[in-house]
């Protein structure tokens, strides 16, 4: 199947004080109808940055020097998002795009009731008589488990926040997107709640069939939700492929150092181990690889030249000088 969405050498910058932060580095990647893609990896590794600027919705300090962000419609015709005006971008958001952000609480407006804030994403994409508008709205809170007569007219604090986790969900689901962008989803919440917005999108994907693309830094969250997972480091994405290849056959140290943080849930609580020292500064790179001055494999090619992704099994790429000795020690 064509993708639904291509990602070609997209850049994103930030304007400082002390000069531009790359927060993102020539990443490209392809997205298929109904498929699920992890972005996993450090805080501050551009994940986050990476999903807001998909649908152009970065601060005002934040750019795209260069880049394609590919969205195919419906009707098969294919747009480049970064090129959208502001009246296609409106237009495009929601209707066939949209994003869960993280942290609910900062999400939906304290001063709506919940209908009102549904209603009015619905009007500023279409226009529908108040009945019908009313058994949308109905329709979307079911499919997340919600009762209607309960949260309609509620206002967000007199939610918990797995509630009204539900509802960011249910709204982005309102018009039906084909793409759905979801920001650390389950942070925040105790585990029994994670564990019911992980089945609920299990179910709300094979029941509308939208391609989903979020962030964790909870591994064992891809390896629930995905289909594929990508790796990203210092801006890029150093490493990508199905989940079973990664978390079973990866090929990139930092890939190998993330999987080896997660404790076992079987047989006694070994040491954690952990990466040594700290990501790099988006300033100031070190030459060669990024990873370089924390990775056991590294040698002195991995100084010269940063590698690129390359092919090392079937739909499983990664950006390793020495990816051929890598070996996950522990599952």
């Amino acid at each position: 199947m064509e993708p639904i969405l291509s990602v070609r050498d997209l850049a994103v910058e930030y304007r400082t004080a002390t000069g531009p932060v790359r927060a993102v580095r020539g990443v490209s990647f392809d997205l298929h109808p109904h498929e699920s893609l992890a972005l996993i990896g450090e805080s501050g590794c551009g994940k986050t940055t990476l999903g807001l600027a998909l649908l152009r919705l970065l601060p005002k300090l934040g750019s795209t020097p260069s880049g394609e962000v590919l969205y195919r419609r419906r009707d098969g015709e294919v747009v480049d998002l970064l090129k959208l005006d502001r009246e296609q971008l409106r237009r495009f958001r929601w209707s066939e795009a949209a994003m869960v952000f993280q942290g609910s609480m900062n999400s939906l407006n304290p001063l709506l009731r919940v209908r009102d804030q549904m209603r009015d994403t619905v009007l500023a994409h279409r226009r529908m008589p108040a009945a019908a508008m009313q058994r949308l709205a109905e329709d979307v809170l079911r499919k997340v488990q919600l009762d209607p007569g309960r949260v309609l007219p509620a206002f967000p604090h007199e939610l918990s926040g797995g509630m009204k986790q539900r509802v960011l969900i249910a709204m982005s689901l309102l018009l039906e997107p084909q793409v759905l962008v979801l920001d650390e989803p389950t942070t925040a919440l105790d585990i029994r709640t994670q564990s019911a917005i992980v089945d609920m999108l299990h179910d709300l994907r094979e029941q509308l069939g939208f391609a989903m693309i979020f962030v964790s830094h909870d591994l064992p969250l891809a390896a629930e939700l995905a289909d594929r997972v990508a790796t990203m480091y210092a801006g890029r994405i150093i490493e990508l492929g199905g989940v079973r290849d990664i978390f079973y056959r990866p090929r990139h140290p930092y890939t190998v150092g993330l999987l080896g943080a997660v404790p076992s849930v079987v047989g006694d609580l070994p040491e954690l181990a952990s990466i040594p020292g700290g990501p790099p500064s988006l300033l100031s790179l070190p030459p060669g690889c990024p990873f370089r001055p924390r990775c056991g494999y590294a040698q002195d090619d991995c100084a010269a030249a940063e590698p690129t992704l390359l092919g090392v099994g079937a739909g499983h790429t990664t950006a390793c000088h020495h990816s051929d000795q890598v070996v996950l020690s522990r599952v």
